[in-house]
């Protein structure tokens, strides 16, 4: 498989993320690493990555992250306000996410991601 057929938002401080290229490693599969709270995705990037998800993007969001306590526990919001949310603080996207063609999966557990190779 090329390294253009697999993309992963990864976070190397989140174990779930580097479970999940542990497992890249061990079916010797290459991918595309986005680090996405250094290059967070746009909106239309998190609009696609919605839809091969098939989420809502307040399904996306991790609400145990601080800024999620702070500025929007208990806010009722859009989904269009969601995914503003995540490109303004990326750090609320849950992860690792992982990709492959026209489909994706949260890889957590990391072994989920072989649901991509099935």
């Amino acid at each position: 498989m090329s390294k253009s057929d697999l993309t992963i938002y990864h976070n190397n401080k989140c174990s779930k993320s580097r479970d999940a290229m542990c497992i890249l490693d061990e079916l010797k599969v290459k991918a595309n690493v986005v680090e996405y709270l250094i290059t967070p995705p746009s909106y239309e990037e998190i609009e696609g990555l919605l839809t091969k998800l098939g989420m809502k993007a307040s399904e996306l969001i991790r609400k145990n992250e601080t800024i999620y306590k702070e500025k929007f526990e208990g806010k009722k919001m859009t989904e269009e306000q969601w995914i503003k949310a995540m490109v303004k603080y990326p750090i609320l996207i849950e992860r690792p996410i992982v990709v492959r063609g026209t489909k994706a999966v949260i890889a957590r557990p990391a072994e989920r991601l072989k649901d991509l190779f099935r």
